[in-house]
């Protein structure tokens, strides 16, 4: 078994990335100007060999389409994604396509994400039809087979359907399909929020495990800060379409140094009944605002306790502020 190592080269870089889509008007005049949703608006991050990236925030935060835009799946409105030094701003379909050999994604509803016409053998060896399609049917069989195992399956489930099987089940599956072409990247967009507890601890460690074997690098998005903390060893915090920080989960957790970060971590509950009730919350005041219509300088500012008439002018960029933190705070 090999474990995985971190490389100081990294194997993606995503800088300035924006994702904005046009909102018709629900105005009567035709005339009337789009609006604009800002989903992503200013990201930038590096993905090393061997590393996992955690990703949080709340609903309607940018999260998952971050992660889409990563894949072109949703394309980009400005900024750039570069993968191994190459980058992908204008690339064509087909320079996608060769990519996505080293970059897979696992989706969020296990079950929703497989086609319930296929049967197992023929949703985990689709990737290899469409990418290796030199292979024999022995060849393609054998390696189908292989991944099943691998990831907790049976040998008497390969021709078996999706409804066949449960959650957790469907979700190893969709691990392996991930996984069939050994990619050096794995975009798991929140991969255990549709799963029992139970479950998810069985999934997060098979993660573990196959990162350990294979050297993956993982961005892994996720509502649970503690799951986060678990597989991670950064942690970029987002909020309306921006970060707040990114940090090492130690420094994150141990000394949050932005208000958004330091609320979440207040909200995580204690198994202890006595510190649970002794524990002071950082609660945040208002609703999400809308990312059609954000707040002017810092987005936060309308929900952070801690805002001065400096934050309302200031558009705050992720700066270094400790050797381990970057915050996008004009008071950190």
């Amino acid at each position: 078994m090999t474990g995985a190592t971190v490389s100081n080269a990294p194997l993606l870089s995503v800088k300035n990335l924006r994702v904005h889509f046009p909102i018709k008007s629900d105005s009567p005049w035709p005339w009337a100007p789009s609006r604009i949703l800002k989903a992503v608006d200013g990201v930038s991050f590096e993905l090393r060999a061997g590393e996992t990236l955690g990703i949080v925030g709340e609903s309607g935060c940018g999260k998952s389409t971050l992660a889409r835009a990563l894949l072109n799946l949703v394309p980009m409105t400005d900024g750039d994604v570069i993968w191994h030094g190459e980058s992908m701003r204008n690339a064509k379909p087909a320079a996608w396509q060769t990519k996505r050999r080293a970059v897979q994604m696992i989706f969020q509803d296990p079950l929703a994400s497989l086609d319930p016409r296929m049967t197992v053998s023929q949703i985990i060896g689709e990737p290899l039809r469409t990418h290796f399609p030199e292979l024999s049917t022995k060849e393609h069989n054998a390696r189908v087979l292989a991944m099943m195992l691998r990831v907790g399956l049976t040998e008497q489930q390969i021709n078996r359907y999706p409804h066949e099987f449960s959650g957790g089940q469907c979700q190893r599956i969709g691990i392996a399909r991930a996984l069939i072409l050994k990619p050096q990247v794995v975009i798991c967009d929140e991969p255990v929020s549709a799963l029992d507890v139970s479950i998810q601890a069985q999934i997060i460690n098979l993660l573990k495990e196959l990162q350990a074997e294979m050297g993956l690098a993982l961005v892994f998005i996720a509502h649970d800060l503690a799951v986060v903390k678990h597989i991670s060893q950064r942690i970029m915090v987002m909020y309306l379409g921006r970060a707040m920080e990114l940090a090492n989960k130690h420094a994150l957790y141990d000394t949050p140094l932005h208000p958004y970060t330091q609320a979440l971590l207040s909200a995580i509950p204690v198994p202890d009944p006595r510190k649970e009730r002794a524990k002071n919350l950082a609660l945040l005041q208002g609703d999400l605002p809308s990312p059609m219509s954000p707040p002017s300088g810092c987005v936060f500012r309308t929900r952070c306790p801690k805002a001065v008439a400096q934050c309302a002018g200031d558009i705050p960029d992720l700066r270094q502020v400790t050797t381990q933190s970057q915050v996008a705070c004009v008071l950190a």
